[in-house]
């Protein structure tokens, strides 16, 4: 088997280093947006191809087209998703393309009221960010359906884990407890997307699936329990309708819902490795002592 990753960002990067430690892949590559970071890949077992979306990546061709397992993991912009529309040819001559992976967000079902969800649920998204991955799940299922391979379509959650959690905002003097009475969130850790990645990719997994902890949790709670755990004090609660933010920032809030992640275990017969926030920032925590 070869696998093929285009954007290896946190968690793609994370699915590829899992799947090079399982020893069943005898070439694993993927696109980065810088050489740097290339060169870093490239130290620890992977190839590593250079790849904005806005042309073909010049290097990518030959590895691409002999991939077993694809993972798309580059948002889309406006001309929808950058791996089809410079590499569909590229990807068209794989030969050995025995299954696809893509993955999108929980942010395609807009807002629930804070309701429980699963993949049943309609697709009423909120934001032109969240409107593209609807169209570019679509887009990736009418492909594989095309060339008759499974495809896994993973809608994440809130990522987080080593290097990227709520403690370094915390440390940074950068967080904000606000509270929108209410609101929660659902998360992932970075190691439950890279386990569930290589497992859906050993057996070809075939449909969409929301991945996300089993614990929906408001984030001012989560932010608490991380300063507990540092030894610092919280910052202090700021009303969500007193909180400057960006447009960004705010699209967050605006929806409300808990997803199941019910489908995805019972499909591959397993629990979460962190199935909460708690378990997770333990984890993380561990990793930086």
């Amino acid at each position: 088997m070869n696998a093929f990753f285009f954007g290896l960002g946190f968690s793609a990067t994370a699915a590829a280093m899992r799947c090079l430690a399982s020893g069943q892949y005898a070439n694993i590559a993927g696109t980065v947006r810088s050489a740097e970071k290339a060169a870093l890949l490239e130290a620890e077992g992977l190839r590593a191809h250079l790849f904005d979306g806005t042309a073909p990546g010049p290097t990518l061709g030959p590895d691409l087209r002999t991939s077993s397992h694809v993972v798309f993991s580059i948002a889309p912009g406006p001309d929808g998703d950058p791996a089809l529309n410079q590499h569909c040819a590229d990807l068209d001559a794989a030969q050995d393309l025995q299954w696809l992976c893509y993955y999108s967000t929980v942010g395609v079902y807009g807002d629930f009221g804070g309701a429980w969800i699963d993949e049943t649920a309609p697709l009423v998204p909120r934001n032109e960010r969240s409107d593209r991955r609807v169209a570019a799940e679509q887009v990736w299922r009418d492909y594989a359906s095309a060339r008759g391979v499974p495809l896994t379509i993973l809608r994440l959650a809130g990522i987080y884990g080593p290097g990227r959690s709520t403690f370094d905002k915390l440390e940074d003097g950068k967080s904000r407890r606000i509270v929108k009475p209410g609101q929660v969130f659902n998360r992932i850790h970075v190691d439950d997307i890279a386990r569930i990645t290589e497992l859906a990719a050993a057996a070809r997994l075939d449909g969409t699936f929301n991945l996300s902890d089993d614990e929906p949790a408001p984030p001012q709670d989560v932010i608490v329990h991380a300063a507990a755990l540092l030894g610092l004090a919280p910052p202090p609660e700021m009303a969500f309708d007193a909180a400057a933010m960006t447009p960004m920032q705010a699209s967050f809030y605006a929806d409300n819902k808990r997803c199941s992640n019910a489908a995805i275990k019972q499909a591959l017969g397993i629990e979460l490795l962190y199935p909460t926030f708690r378990e997770g920032l333990a984890q993380v925590l561990e990793t930086r002592s």
